[in-house]
């Protein structure tokens, strides 16, 4: 298992003992706790995908309409100068090209 030997695996659990001692069956216990909710995170991811998997997605075909295609595009109001901008500019464009503006 992980590749520890017996010896190993006395010396960590002698280090255990010295480092923890009297509350050694807490830690124990806790660390027991944490893997167990661990594990059943693991199993809830599991089954999620497993799940996810075998959920088949509805695939339209490409004659069908879909709700997409029934939604309109949003279209922007075109653009109109103010009147005066407008009168501004064809004044501008009326005037040959070598005349000064005063």
């Amino acid at each position: 298992m992980f590749g520890i030997g017996p010896y190993e695996f006395a010396l960590i659990g002698l280090l255990a003992v010295l480092l923890f001692g009297k509350r050694l069956p807490e830690v124990a216990r806790s660390l027991g706790k944490g893997v167990m909710e661990f594990r059943k995170g693991l199993q809830g991811i599991e089954q999620e995908i497993e799940d996810a998997a075998q959920a088949q997605p509805r695939i339209a075909k490409m004659d069908e309409p879909t709700e997409a295609d029934d939604k309109e595009e949003p279209v922007a109001p075109k653009f109109e100068p103010p009147e005066e901008e407008e009168a501004r500019l064809e004044q501008a464009s009326s005037k040959p090209e070598g005349s000064a503006t005063a």
